[in-house]
């Protein structure tokens, strides 16, 4: 299979919308941008769609998809149920990066949901993704647009490196605006239930609805493997690097020696070593660098703009694939409004490797 690449800056609308359609029509699969990250679509209203996904991904056949919308009108022929909380959800935060699981109809196949009689449901709000869909009345299933397992893609050059050959098409928008995937949260109880923390934070949604719990899973690891997860995510290993990589906690002066410490130690045995740090902190590698041309250091953005941290997560563990690095050491980043949401990428991405200092 030959996967072409649509720039939308250099390609007419009618053009990429019409090549687009006919792929999505015609059962096949077509990367595309969102305010997220890129996502991997196809008719989520047809059971061998959905099954191109998960074997283009190598995804687990019980990791649900997202179904994505352009018009809250499309949920009715969805869900079987909307509680009063979710359509006050939907008209704060939709179009956006918050996802919402609902009963599902039987218009929906199992083989989008996972083997669930839930479905996930968002509405994108970047431009080319509700164009799509709206133009195409197609209702979208679009999990992020990588192999399973490896860091989601928040450039489409991230989808063809990954990708290349095993989908039909990219609609290449540039780089996306936010980098993490959406939050997800569970309507089917009688308390909203974070499922997976993302741009959308508990605080912004209890302004809306009042209590929203968050599932006590999403910084652990679970182990149950008779476990059946109800959000992308909740089950498996996600986001790692080629590099081995670890996280390091505590106060700022004890990592940043810590991190030298590890680093220090692989570089000595011959290997190359990445280390994530932040504009405040990046500087204090700098004579490490110097001595030894193995060691790679990347910032990840700033800790005054915790939005910089998540635009780069994914763009940092990339490129650290590309520095060939065998070991990464990076801080750790808690604090924030939206700590938890980058807190849970990394130590997915580490597989829970986290030392404190």
């Amino acid at each position: 299979m030959k996967t072409i690449v649509y720039k939308i800056s250099e390609t007419e609308e009618r053009v990429w919308l019409k090549a687009a359609g006919d792929v999505l029509a015609a059962g096949g699969l077509v990367g595309i941008p969102t305010e997220t990250v890129y996502g991997l679509a196809a008719n989520a209203l047809d059971a061998e769609a959905a099954a191109k996904i998960y074997a283009a991904k190598g995804r687990p056949s019980d990791n649900p998809l997202i179904v994505h919308i352009s018009d809250i009108a499309m949920l009715d022929g969805l869900v079987t149920e909307i509680p009063d909380t979710a359509r006050k959800l939907a008209e704060r935060f939709w179009p956006g990066p918050l996802t919402m699981i609902f009963p599902k109809r039987d218009a929906v196949p199992y083989g989008t949901t996972g083997g669930l009689d839930t479905v996930a449901v968002r509405m994108p709000s970047h431009p080319v993704a509700r164009k799509l869909i709206g133009t195409t009345g197609i209702v979208l299933a679009a999990p992020s647009a990588n192999t399973s397992g490896r860091p989601s893609p928040t450039r489409a050059e991230h989808v063809y490196e990954d990708l290349n050959g095993k989908i039909d098409m990219i609609l290449d928008d540039g780089p996306v605006g936010i980098g993490i995937e959406s939050t997800v949260v569970d309507m089917t109880g009688s308390v909203p239930m974070i499922l997976r923390p993302g741009y959308i934070t508990r605080e912004m949604m209890e302004a809306v609805v009042g209590e929203v719990r968050v599932d006590p899973a999403i910084l652990g690891e679970n182990k149950d493997k008779n476990f059946q997860p109800k959000a992308p995510g909740m089950k498996y290993k996600h986001y790692a690097p080629k590099g081995d990589l670890t996280l390091v906690s505590g106060l700022d002066e004890k990592v940043v020696e810590k991190i030298r410490e590890l680093a220090s130690e692989k570089l000595a045995a011959g290997f190359r070593v990445g280390i994530i740090a932040t504009e405040e902190t990046k500087d204090l590698y700098k004579m490490m660098v110097q001595r030894n041309s193995r060691l790679i250091v990347m910032s990840i953005g700033t800790r005054k703009d915790e939005d910089t941290i998540i635009h780069n997560l994914f763009d940092v563990l990339r490129r650290m694939d590309g520095e060939k690095v065998s070991y990464i050491y990076s801080e750790s980043f808690e604090e924030g409004s939206r700590g938890k949401a980058i807190m849970n990428r990394m130590l997915k991405a580490a597989g829970h490797q986290q030392i404190y200092v």
